[in-house]
């Protein structure tokens, strides 16, 4: 960085006039070049604006297209309603925010006129978060001033949502979400000239970094064709392929909706039930085989498993009809009967992914009033089946967005990836969003590879039918768990689900929270393993055993039972959960028989794995 501000000398002290050095730092020395910067970087963000226009100006994108905004304004009216109601109270509101604004002045006045150095405050504001870690938000008056007042407006604007009175818990929720985006957008370190470590680097480049960084916003935002696509990682680095879905394999059958990969053994003998795993559709499966490191699907495989996996479909406007009951038929059902053709086995071991669990449990109820047998265990990673407790998620799922959902998803055939990534996004903005536009917009920067974060990126579309019935039979509705929901005509219950079910939850989720899990896992009527992993809704999934990371906890699941007391008394383990799942799938397959070769049954592979939807 251009700044000198924490420069030392050779004996570890700061050297006199640190503090006139580091002022420079903030001053441009060459005027005229900085002014031709600011214009090529104005110029760069007319680019932007014109690929945001362009495909609205085309159709391409409709004027119904679904955005949380409105919801936004609506729901915050509600909170301003309440304090603008009274006079007296708007006032003491006011009076409040200012009373901290003036308390912030006096200290500052006080610490920097008589010099003080209040290192134990200093030591709290770096730890409050990792965007304001920069020495400069506590050693210079001004970004100090900046990051203190932010925060003060932050808890005030927090103290409005839960002091006001007369909301429902729906939209006291809402409102909470929606307050937490706005204070994390306004905050200082979002803007290149209230951000030290920005300010410094365009003062230093005059400009440059602001030329380059709105030159990337043109670029993510033609690759997002009109939405911005948040560039995460170096794309450059990653071929699916060649450094990701590596695992050797056959894709052996194909559907409108999927294709199904068979693996390749790697042992000579396999557990005689095949392993179906069902990952969610509105992401690319390779999350489940990153590399040879990171690879549930390989390890798997190395566990003497026959894997397949279903690869679902990009959807575009041709599956806009595609529904719930077209996915259970010809996603796992062409899964079940391809397994058949390649194996001769009728058993099978299946595991669903966060939606592509929900799918997998509403299936074994279907299977159940049908006398399906076939699949003889279920193993449900991060998969809700209650959404009682379903988080911020819910934030976006009422009648009325619903309704402009479907509106715009009936315009166009899908739901647009784009809009289904600025949405997880959201769940966790401060680490997820903010930082990247500031390193990428502002700083110019390039973000680094990380296979983890280029499957993040590579986001698919959803097909309408389908996406408005999981929205509205899951979210809204909650009818899977209230044995409402209907599928091929029949009303299907958890509760007829009997065979062995081994449920994960993971501690830090906030797509699929833990507690939303826990509730789900309570409603099948056989016998339920729940185990609950450290971390999130992907690393606490994707955990391989040879990292010797996290923990996990396990403890019988009692009707009833309460999740905070599961976890006070549930037992932890450390290291990854995969083991212990092989411990239980393999207390319910006993028998293992010569390694099948992709191809050496009765359906002829059509291609190599990771087989041709993955790429689209």
């Amino acid at each position: 960085m251009a700044g000198t501000n924490g420069e030392v000398n050779d004996k570890g002290e700061k050297p006199e006039g640190s503090t006139a050095e580091s002022a420079e730092a903030y001053i441009v020395r060459d005027p005229q070049a900085f002014a031709m910067n600011v214009a090529r970087a104005l110029e760069n963000l007319g680019k932007a604006a014109s690929e945001w226009l362009a495909p609205r100006e085309r159709g391409e994108i409709p004027p119904t297209s679904a955005s949380p905004m409105s919801d936004l304004v609506r729901t915050m009216s509600d909170v301003a309603e309440y304090w603008m109601a009274e006079p007296k109270r708007s006032i003491e509101a006011q009076t409040h925010l200012l009373s901290s604004y003036f308390d912030i002045w006096q200290k500052s006045l006080s610490q920097y006129s008589s010099g003080q150095d209040d290192t134990k405050a200093q030591e709290r504001a770096q730890t409050t978060h990792k965007r304001f870690a920069d020495e400069a938000w506590q050693t210079n008056p001004f970004f100090d001033l900046l990051q203190k007042i932010y925060f003060a407006t932050a808890a005030w604007a927090e103290k409005m949502v839960s002091e006001a009175e007369g909301l429902d818990e729906k939209t006291r929720q809402k409102a909470r979400f929606y307050m937490r985006q706005v204070t994390e957008a306004i905050s200082p370190a979002n803007f290149a000239f209230t951000n030290p470590q920005v300010f410094r680097e365009t003062v230093a480049t005059s400009g440059a970094n602001l030329v380059k960084g709105m030159a990337q916003l043109a670029e993510d935002m033609a690759a997002g064709n009109g939405n911005i696509k948040l560039r995460q990682t170096d794309y450059s680095k990653f071929v699916i392929g060649q450094n990701l879905a590596v695992t050797p394999g056959k894709v052996i059958a194909r559907s409108q909706l999927c294709e199904i990969i068979q693996y390749t053994p790697s042992t000579e003998t396999v557990w005689k039930e095949p392993l179906l795993i069902i990952p969610p559709w509105i992401n690319k499966f390779y999350i489940l085989d990153l590399n040879a490191r990171k690879s549930f699907v390989k390890w798997c495989v190395d566990q003497g498993h026959s894997v397949f996996m279903i690869s679902w479909v990009n959807p575009d406007s041709r599956h806009a009809d595609k529904s719930w009951d077209d996915y259970i038929e010809e996603g796992i059902q062409f899964a079940l009967d391809s397994i058949k053709q390649a194996t001769g086995e009728n058993d099978v071991n299946a595991v669903g992914y966060c939606i592509g669990g929900t799918l997998l449990a509403s299936t074994l109820a279907l299977h159940a009033q049908t006398s399906d047998h076939r699949i003889k265990t279920a193993t449900f990673l991060a998969a809700q089946t209650d959404f009682t407790h379903a988080g911020d998620l819910k934030v976006f799922i009422d009648e009325q967005q619903l309704a402009a959902l479907d509106v715009h998803m009936k315009a166009v055939g899908y739901l647009d990836g784009a809009i289904m990534a600025s949405v997880f996004n959201m769940l966790r903005a401060s680490d997820l969003v903010w930082p990247y536009v500031v390193d990428n917009y502002l700083r110019g920067a390039q973000p680094p590879p990380f296979d983890l974060l280029y499957w993040n990126s590579d986001s698919t579309r959803v097909a309408a039918a389908n996406h408005s019935f999981y929205l509205r039979n899951c979210y809204l509705e909650n009818n899977l768990a209230e044995g409402r929901m209907k599928v091929a005509g029949k009303v299907i219950k958890l509760s007829d689900v009997t065979i062995p079910v081994y449920d994960l939850a993971a501690r830090e989720d906030h797509i699929a929270p833990a507690k939303s899990v826990f509730t789900g896992a309570g409603l099948f009527g056989g016998p339920v393993e729940f185990v609950l992993s450290a971390s999130g809704h992907i690393a606490g999934v994707v955990n391989p055993p040879d990292a010797e990371k996290y923990q996990y906890w396990t403890r019988n699941l009692s009707p009833e039972g309460d999740f905070d007391d599961w976890q006070q008394s549930a037992d932890a383990h450390k290291g990854s959960w995969w083991p212990h799942w092989q411990e239980w799938l393999a207390s319910h397959n006993t028998q293992q028989v010569a390694a099948r070769i992709p191809g050496e049954g009765a359906l002829t592979p059509l291609c190599d794995a990771p087989g041709t939807y993955v790429l689209e």
